[in-house]
């Protein structure tokens, strides 16, 4: 008898939430590519490690470590790494802001969504700016 009546609640049960039921909106990809660019920032701490290395071991290893840094593909990594950087401290900023109950209306998440994106594009091209002027 329990074995039928809990085969019942179950299928009355609503099935958990997941991506393809959620419509995609700002703050949830927001909350992902916050996710993403903590774990890009290890691949980043990893190549920034490997670049130290290089440096360290000598003048064979830093030519060529220092000959990927400085082609494209060096250029690029360098770029999703600050911007991984910037959006990572503003996701956080954010995450901060709403612990402190801050926020937390539909107007005021979309608006810290929003600032969060911008403003990881914005303090990157303004790192690069200063780079290209100081170069």
């Amino acid at each position: 008898m329990a074995d039928a009546d809990t085969d019942r609640l179950a299928a009355r049960r609503p099935l958990s939430p997941h991506l393809t039921i959620f419509k995609p909106i700002l703050t949830m990809m927001m909350s992902i590519a916050h996710r993403i660019t903590g774990a890009g920032l290890y691949v980043g701490m990893a190549l920034l490690a490997l670049f130290l290395l290089g440096a360290a071991v000598g003048g064979g290893a830093f030519s060529a470590v220092s000959w990927i840094a400085s082609g494209f593909i060096g250029n690029l990594l360098v770029l999703m790494v600050v911007w991984a950087i910037f959006h990572h401290l503003l996701g956080g900023v954010r995450h901060a802001l709403w612990d402190r109950g801050l926020y937390m209306d539909a107007k005021g998440r979309e608006l810290l969504a929003q600032g969060t994106l911008v403003g990881g594009i914005l303090l990157t091209l303004l790192v690069f700016i200063f780079k290209t002027l100081a170069s």
